[in-house]
């Protein structure tokens, strides 16, 4: 399999980091299709499909705010309909920044969350938003580039950001708040670079990965993408290459969370917690697994939400939660 090396390095760190403890609380609508990022997708409108059947209830209906790899990557287009033959339950989503996915979560628009942002994850749940984190996949960043360009492969992020920065080359940034953006702030930010948006050829995409990538190949340029989306979609960019990977510090890691019916008790709570269940169980964690194999000769993520020690399952917290409710 490509890139064995990286991903065994990348395997190695997930198993002996203790914040990344599997499916432990410490994650946009459209069924079989999306909107793209934040204001730029809304502004297109979404390609929506009818539910059908017992979909149609309410109850067996589970609305998610999700990140755009997910969505680029066609991996809910995959899991969406194996998720309504094993439960009846139609799953809709709404594909945009993983800022803007947990924002709507905190307005109660949807039923779960699916992100990748840490720092912003554990804030929804510390605030009361969100009942409890769940580690689901991960996969890791790369920085792509022109492939005749002056940034050399390496496995050094801080060496090409800081050449990035020195020599004023071109680099797109998705500006959207997403957990793409936020990583790649938090890069410039621990290497001491808080003048990055001074360079003149630094700009602010303001859209999702699809368009990023769009926008740095037209322009020549760079740009921080998840591994997932440049996969899917590397046979559209034949001038483009992968010019940094393999880093630690470069791993993407997503998380799942159910909103708080406490706050706001319209939400499908019995179906988020459903979702969660399915999506940390053994079989469909195989499923995702094996996802981009066949046509990438890659996994396009890696799942890692095996059951940590002492650690309720998202049905065990609903029943409490439930039966907290009745005593009330």
């Amino acid at each position: 399999m490509k890139k064995a090396k990286t991903w065994l390095a990348l395997a190695l760190a997930v198993a002996m980091t203790g914040s990344l403890a599997a499916c432990s609380g410490d994650g946009e609508t459209t069924a079989a299709g999306s909107t793209e990022a934040a204001e730029t997708t809304e502004a297109a409108g979404s390609t929506e499909a009818e539910p059908s059947g017992e979909a149609l209830e309410n109850d067996n209906v589970l609305l998610m705010a999700t990140t755009t790899s997910t969505d680029d990557t066609g991996l809910l287009d995959y899991l969406q309909p194996l998720f309504l033959e094993d439960t009846g339950i139609d799953l809709q989503w709404t594909a945009v920044g993983t800022g803007d996915a947990i924002q709507k979560g905190k307005d109660g628009e949807v039923d779960i969350v699916l992100v990748h942002s840490r720092k912003q994850e554990d804030a929804f749940v510390e605030e009361g938003y969100g009942v409890e984190r769940f580690q689901v996949m991960y996969n890791d960043f790369i920085i792509i580039g022109p492939k005749d360009g002056p940034v050399a492969k390496t496995e050094d992020i801080s060496a090409v950001f800081q050449q990035i920065r020195e020599e004023e080359l071109t680099f797109v940034s998705r500006g959207d708040n997403s957990g793409t953006h936020n990583k790649e702030t938090g890069i410039w930010e621990n290497l001491g670079i808080a003048d990055y948006e001074s360079n003149p050829n630094y700009v602010s995409a303001g859209a999702g990965m699809g368009d990023t990538i769009n926008m740095a190949d037209e322009m020549g340029g760079y740009c921080l993408s998840d591994r997932g989306t440049w996969l899917s979609r590397q046979a559209d960019y034949p001038d483009m290459e992968i010019v940094c990977e393999g880093s630690e510090d470069l791993l993407n890691q997503y998380g799942v969370i159910a909103v708080n019916p406490e706050k706001y008790p319209d939400v499908n709570y019995a179906a988020a917690t459903t979702f969660i269940d399915w999506i940390c169980s053994p079989e469909v964690q195989d499923l995702i697994a094996e996802y981009g194999v066949e046509e990438y000769g890659e996994p396009l993520f890696f799942p890692n939400a095996e059951q940590s020690e002492g650690t309720e399952s998202a049905e065990a917290a609903s029943e409490g939660a439930s039966e907290t409710e009745s005593a009330q």
